[in-house]
């Protein structure tokens, strides 16, 4: 018996490690046209660049190009995953959506995983498609940090903002809130073996358990936390092809390992002795959860707004598609018309130019926020 959850497991990892090498398959643009994205534009460089990947449910299709619309800018790099599990017309209405915005063509940065991965909550194939996402962007484009959305995800500060308070950060920064305080996940998260049908199916179904549990590793100490980080382009490159086998040992562990996108970054980070140093517990996202055990996040609406900006965060989630909230944020913090982009010196009506910032009071709220969390004695209280 024991065998066979062994050979099980085995062949289910070997699938996830295939996932992360599929050839990249990109629509709009190609490749090839990437490396010369700049070169017919005028003005001084942005002093960082984000990569961003955000992902798209099926249903999601309104919500992807609303938060699309919210978190561009020319100096980022955009990568779409919609799920395999999506119907035809959502992954046709996508690419029409992006293929339609003239921004997006002039500038180059936004692509569509063509070939798009099974996604299952919970799941090991949420990792799956993160690392993949991680290792096309990191293949196709020069960037300082990468972020991970969700379509339910929307910003609190406009991409100028974002850019001028990132901007005075050592490079090598990574937000990934974690924790080694497991509770009730030791035994619940810890010991369990589970199986993903998404690994090998082309059909979506429920995660598979296996009776026999496991007892918790002895060689690498377990952390958990949210599944949003931000990461350094030089933590990414190491989650991808990492010098140490660290990454592909974890990532062997964890393909059997219930919610494993909120384990995997935190272990990694907190024991690896070249990047321990680098991380900050902070996903820097609103959230409000459920009731106790705290597993779902709830939907946010009006009367959170207060909270929302006096928490000084970029990103908030998770937003139910066109709620009234969404407007106000438009309107008062993004200064975002209909349809349009957010407020950036890019796109001004009046002295347009690629290269300058024009920030507003979020910026000034997210350079409080980063000043608080960058503080030495914090930076020494990681990964307990």
């Amino acid at each position: 018996m024991e065998m066979k959850i062994f050979l099980i497991s085995f062949i289910l990892t070997s699938l996830l490690l295939s996932l992360l090498y599929i050839p990249t398959h990109l629509t709009i643009p190609t490749i090839s046209t990437i490396s010369n994205r700049n070169s017919t534009f005028v003005g001084d460089p942005y002093p960082v660049t984000f990569a961003y990947l955000i992902s798209s449910a099926k249903g999601e299709t309104e919500r992807l190009k609303r938060a699309i619309l919210a978190l561009y800018h020319p100096a980022n790099y955009y990568l779409i995953h919609v799920d395999r599990d999506a119907s035809e017309k959502e992954h046709r209405e996508v690419a029409r959506f992006v293929s339609s915005v003239a921004a997006f063509g002039r500038f180059k940065n936004v692509w569509i995983v063509g070939k798009s991965n099974l996604v299952t909550y919970r799941g090991p194939t949420m990792l799956a498609n993160t690392l993949h996402g991680v290792s096309i962007l990191l293949r196709v484009a020069k960037w300082d940090w990468f972020i991970n959305l969700s379509a339910s995800d929307y910003p609190l500060v406009t991409q100028d903002d974002l850019i001028h308070g990132f901007s005075d950060l050592p490079r090598d920064l990574n937000f990934i809130q974690h924790s080694s305080h497991l509770g009730w996940k030791f035994n619940k998260r810890g010991k369990p073996i589970i199986i993903d049908p998404a690994l090998d199916s082309l059909n979506k179904s429920n995660l598979w358990w296996v009776i026999k549990q496991r007892p918790l590793p002895t060689a690498f100490k377990l952390y958990t936390g949210s599944a949003w980080t931000i990461l350094s382009r030089s933590f990414a490159e190491y989650s991808i092809m990492g010098w140490d086998n660290l990454p592909r040992t974890l990532l062997l562990y964890y393909t059997n390992f219930i919610s494993s996108p909120e384990g995997y970054f935190q272990t990694l980070i907190c024991n690896s002795h070249n990047y321990i140093n680098t991380t900050l517990n902070h996903d820097l996202h609103f959230i409000t959860w459920d009731s106790p055990p705290k597993q779902h996040p709830r939907s946010l609406g009006l009367k959170d707004y207060r909270k929302m900006v006096q928490s000084n965060r970029p990103f908030a989630r998770k937003f139910k598609n066109d709620d009234p909230i969404l407007a106000r944020i438009d309107t008062d913090l993004l200064k975002r018309p209909k349809g349009g982009f957010s407020h950036g010196g890019w796109c001004a009506e009046e002295d347009e130019r690629y290269g300058v910032l024009k920030t507003g009071p979020g910026a000034k709220r997210l350079r409080a926020l980063l000043s608080k969390l960058v503080a030495s004695q914090n930076l020494r209280r990681q990964c307990r």
